[in-house]
């Protein structure tokens, strides 16, 4: 049999449940995920690797309109990667109707020639009338070459996805490692899973404005256990207050759970150590942004 690969783009509105879907698709956690809107910050490759087929994902920032420049800079992220893949999945919600935000994208997307799918996701909590009328909403736009119903949080028809997103694959070469499942370094996904916890555990106002910087990971010499020194930058003293807690039980709690959850990645004892930082207006200051990864 030939061998296909290549790359597929998922794009959708925040908070839609795109990185929640390539985590099913990949069959284990790799990208943070979190029930507030705009957790997804940067284009991180996910790596399916079947019989026969490689599929590089590529989660992207929720498109949306811009409130500051990491703002601007998430969704320029997100809008780059429509002509430079082969296949784009569209992830919606149950929205009965057709809100502004999809209706953006859709705009953008009748000018793209890449192959569009179109996932409707959360379908375990609908009826099949209410999916009907989704259906048919979305169903006049010519250029969705395929409309599919799925649940990203219970793998329902997920398998179906991936067929045929298969089938629109052209023939290519393997471009990474059969093992491997990501392009993104361990210092990433570390930073991003300590950010992950914070979004957990914190008040609604306050995720948005943080942004976690790794000082350095080290092994010691002499022991089975890594050393992890990280800082949290936030924009106000008023939220780096909530991040710490009374007594410092807020940064306690999100350093234990982020441990833990390093630990199994990592197959080894983590000793970390948070700070946290004010930062004010961080997320429009050019230097900051390009420093945290998030400008090149």
């Amino acid at each position: 049999m030939s061998f296909k690969s290549g790359f597929v783009t998922i794009i959708g509105r925040p908070n839609v449940g795109k990185s929640t879907l390539i985590n099913n698709l990949i069959g284990q956690k790799i990208l943070i995920m979190s029930n507030k809107p705009q957790t997804t910050r940067n284009k991180i490759r996910t790596i399916y690797n079947g019989e026969n087929v490689q599929i590089i994902f590529l989660d992207t920032p929720g498109i949306h309109k811009p409130k500051n420049k990491l703002g601007e800079q998430m969704v320029k992220s997100a809008q780059e990667t429509l002509n430079e893949v082969d296949v784009i999945v569209f992830v919606v919600d149950n929205s009965k109707t057709i809100g502004a935000g999809d209706r953006y994208i859709l705009e953008i997307l009748k000018n793209v020639k890449t192959p569009v799918i179109l996932a409707i996701n959360k379908i375990d909590i609908i009826s099949p009338e209410d999916f009907k009328n989704i259906f048919d909403m979305y169903s006049k736009y010519e250029f969705i070459s395929d409309i599919i119903g799925i649940s990203a949080i219970k793998g329902t028809n997920t398998d179906k996805l991936l067929e045929i997103i298969i089938s629109k694959l052209p023939e290519g070469p393997m471009y990474f490692p059969h093992d491997m499942i990501t392009d993104q370094p361990e210092r990433f996904i570390i930073s991003e899973i300590i950010r992950e916890k914070l979004l957990h555990n914190l008040h609604e106002e306050v995720p948005h404005g943080i942004a976690v910087d790794l000082n350095f990971v080290k092994k010691r010499e002499d022991k089975d256990i890594i050393d992890i020194d990280a800082t949290i930058f936030c924009e106000k003293n008023s939220h780096k207050s909530i991040i710490i807690g009374k007594n410092g039980r807020m940064i306690k709690k999100i350093g234990k759970s982020a441990r833990e959850e390093i630990e199994r990645l990592l197959g080894s004892k983590v000793y970390m150590e948070l700070w946290v930082k004010v930062k004010k207006d961080w997320r429009d200051n050019e230097n900051i942004l390009r420093s945290l990864g998030y400008k090149e």
